[in-house]
């Protein structure tokens, strides 16, 4: 009878899993047969964690989500001290390569922290990461020269990228996919708080303490973090023959890390640090491309266990997960680089501006959460997808319509919507890549899908700076062109927003319509982006979630 119970606790085909068998008189109180399973493999043999309870799953994730939360409250906090910090080094060219070198080093590293954690564990990536991160952060708050910190910004970019990436491995590594969305959801909480938070934290410390405290003030609690998930992250590696090194795949990561980082280079630099003619942007992003091509042909000829399998982007449910996710990052990061401008060319001041995007952080983090629960009850995600996505499109198509009279409130609801079908669509594309993968790919086809996202915010910001410049410099010019001056009032013009209010009355109207022109050409560039991005996740496919990890 004992055995005929324990049995009957096997995953029904229905995903369900039976309740315990009731305890008898001879049943063992200690449950060794249970106590002393072997190590669950999936179907392919590769080891898989044991499930954790509710109780376990908070405090691993927890401890890993502190290190989420510190990431983004980084990212938001250099946007705050971006200026003083350039300030204190007196050089306004920094101000740009302080934002660039952390996010190169961000999305170049987040690539290949999939396979090398798969490689050398989890938790040793993530100690890795924390060190990094609390390395890079102290370097920022001690720096004297300019080079320095940028360096810092670089070491902390390459932490930061892993926090964020190797906590999505986790998850998936604890969490059966049926509700997996619901965890990463509260992840995505952890990260729109900080990144929410800290704009504001940056600006307090400025003002009463100093930026450089900004920086030093993480160091102890990123500490903390890796000896957190030192000791809370146990998920088992894979052995093989072969040496840990050995199963490397280090011509693979170095054609990748190349070719992105020269790809972010020459899209970060055009047009920004110097003009898209400039030998800089004429090599790299020709060289990147070079780098691309050999790093497909290592992963698919030469890679005995590539970083990334190129032949996976080839599954339908892969590549279009991937693609949507990379539209869809292009769209929104390109309208949460200018709408705040919108706001300004209304009268907002900046702080006003940046109070206005906060919508968008709490949809974001809704539509994340909401669209777990919701794959949670139903185990499906396809239709899920299509409403998701036509709520972002529709969101966007709004935004199109501002005008300088529109009122206030209508911003907060575009934006709450906008951010609502953005996190939805990062957690349904996220589920179902993985659903359509073997779990021991599951890390590595999670790195791709960040490094679609990360050059796509990079290219979005670019889309829509090239397209707000032109317009810009066209309506300025058919507006002001005959004005005495015109060239070097234009040329100010173009350089700053603040100049706008410095003119007389008839001129400002002219100048702010010339703007609002340019910031509409935006907003239909990145609706047309949106639009792509709804399209190509039609070639999605409905995969099984699956309520256990070793999805049989």
């Amino acid at each position: 009878m004992a055995i005929e119970q324990s049995e009957s606790q096997e995953p029904r085909r229905d995903g369900l899993t039976l309740l315990p068998p009731i305890p008898t008189e001879e049943t063992p109180l200690l449950r060794e047969d249970v106590e002393q399973q072997p190590e669950r493999n999936d179907a392919n043999g590769a080891p898989v964690a044991q499930e954790p309870s509710t109780r376990e799953l908070v405090l691993v994730l927890g401890s890993i989500w502190l290190g989420v939360f510190l990431a983004a409250l980084d990212a938001t906090v250099v946007a705050t001290l971006s200026a003083a910090i350039s300030s204190s080094f007196n050089s306004l060219s920094l101000l740009s390569w302080i934002a660039t070198s952390y996010l190169i080093s961000n999305a170049a590293f987040q690539p290949l922290s999939g396979k090398l954690t798969d490689i050398f564990s989890r938790r040793t990536g993530l100690v890795f990461s924390n060190i990094f991160f609390a390395l890079g952060n102290l370097i920022c708050g001690l720096a004297t020269q300019q080079w320095v910190m940028i360096f810092g910004r670089v070491v902390a970019g390459i932490g930061g990228g892993g926090l964020t990436a190797i906590s999505t491995f986790v998850t998936s590594d604890l969490v059966p996919l049926r509700r997996r969305g619901v965890w990463q959801g509260i992840g995505n909480i952890c990260y729109g708080t900080g990144m929410g938070l800290g704009g504001v934290f940056g600006g307090f410390i400025n003002d009463s303490i100093g930026w450089r405290w900004a920086f030093l003030i993480q160091v102890p609690f990123v500490i903390l973090s890796g000896i957190l998930v030192f000791f809370t992250v146990k998920i088992p590696v894979k052995e093989t023959d072969k040496s840990r090194l050995k199963r490397v795949d280090f011509l693979g990561a170095f054609t990748l890390l190349a070719s992105l980082v020269l790809l972010l280079l020459g899209l970060n630099a055009g047009g920004n640090q110097v003009p898209w003619n400039h030998p800089l942007v004429l090599t790299s992003l020709p060289l990147s491309a070079i780098f691309l091509a050999i790093f497909v042909y290592v992963e698919d000829q030469v890679a005995s266990e590539p970083v990334i399998p190129v032949r996976l982007l080839l599954d339908r449910t892969v590549g279009a997960a991937c693609l949507t996710n990379w539209f869809a990052t292009m769209a929104v990061f390109g309208l949460l680089f200018y709408v705040p401008v919108y706001f300004q060319v209304q009268g907002y001041s900046a702080t006003a501006a940046g109070v206005r995007l906060i919508p968008q952080a709490v949809g974001t983090a809704s539509g994340s959460l909401g669209s777990g629960y919701v794959m949670r009850l139903t185990g499906k995600y396809i239709k899920l997808n299509y409403f998701t996505l036509l709520l972002m499109i529709a969101s966007t198509a709004a935004i199109s319509t501002f005008s300088l009279q529109s009122p206030p409130w209508l911003a907060f609801v575009y934006l709450f919507f906008l951010g609502f079908g953005y996190g939805a669509m990062l957690t349904i594309t996220l589920v179902a890549l993985i659903a359509a993968v073997d779990h021991h790919f599951h890390s590595v086809v999670t790195s791709a899908s960040y490094a679609f996202r990360s050059t796509g915010s990079t290219i979005g910001i670019t889309i829509a700076s090239a397209v707000f410049q032109n317009v810009l410099k066209w309506g300025l010019w058919s507006r002001l062109g005959d004005h005495e001056g015109a060239s070097d009032l234009i040329a100010r013009l173009r350089d700053s927003l603040d100049e706008v209010w410095n003119l007389p009355d008839d001129l400002q109207a002219s100048a702010r319509d010339a703007y609002m022109d340019a910031l509409r050409a935006i907003f239909v560039t990145m609706l047309v982006l949106a639009v792509t991005s709804g399209l190509t996740s039609t070639a999605m496919r409905q995969h099984t979630l699956h309520s256990n990890l070793a999805r049989r």
